[in-house]
């Protein structure tokens, strides 16, 4: 399918708000439980997905003032962001997730038809416009929410979201449509993103995102 911008800023406000309701369930002995990703608490989760809202924001305000704005200074800043977060209070952490969340958003709602289209360069070093900045945090809040391991699965993300982010991942995994599985599309999309799924005969394959 081929998505478009409000799709994504559609996609980037439900994950949001799902995502943000998951985190206000938690309790303070909560946070430091295991998520679904190996090795990272829930705190470890909620601090990743605060920075990537502040890290995406720098890239908003390179396309609206042309100012290079690098996501992250470093892979090391980036990594301190996490455990800057793991060692917060509960309160502060979720404080500064909802506030992060809220900044990305607001930013998003300046951009101007020509900024939409401005260049800025991703940490992975993609140049992209800045119209594929809501598919990123998309990404982020509706997995991530899934990996919250707090009831929720992919059957209970949009559809539409699922068939964007099964293209999206056989793209960057190299598999055609033929290289999937047979079964349900929450559980095809699990399987593709590295995450626990129902498929019987599914082939391992590694972690995504």
């Amino acid at each position: 399918m081929a998505r478009t911008l409000n799709d994504a800023r559609r996609w980037a406000e439900e994950g949001t708000k799902l995502f943000g309701d998951a985190v206000d369930r938690l309790t303070p002995a909560e946070y430091d439980t295991p998520s679904a990703l190996p090795g990272w608490s829930r705190k470890h989760l909620v601090a990743h997905v605060a920075a990537n809202a502040d890290a995406l924001g720098n890239l908003v305000h390179w396309a609206a003032t042309g100012e290079v704005t690098p996501m992250y200074a470093s892979l090391a800043e980036r990594s301190a962001g996490i455990e800057r977060g793991v060692a917060m209070p509960a309160a502060e952490l979720s404080a500064w997730s909802a506030h992060a969340a809220e900044t990305l958003a607001t930013q998003l709602g300046y951009l101007t038809r020509a900024q939409w289209q401005a260049e800025v360069v991703t940490v992975q070093g993609r140049t992209i416009p800045a119209a594929e900045i809501p598919w990123l945090r998309s990404r982020e809040v509706l997995v991530h929410a899934v990996d919250l391991d707090r009831g929720l699965g992919f059957a209970d993300l949009p559809e539409d979201f699922l068939r964007a982010l099964v293209e999206d991942i056989c793209l960057k995994r190299g598999l055609a449509a033929d290289d999937l599985p047979t079964g349900p599309l929450p559980e095809v999309t699990a399987w593709l993103a590295g995450r626990p799924h129902a498929l019987a005969d599914a082939p391992e394959i590694g972690a995504w995102l």
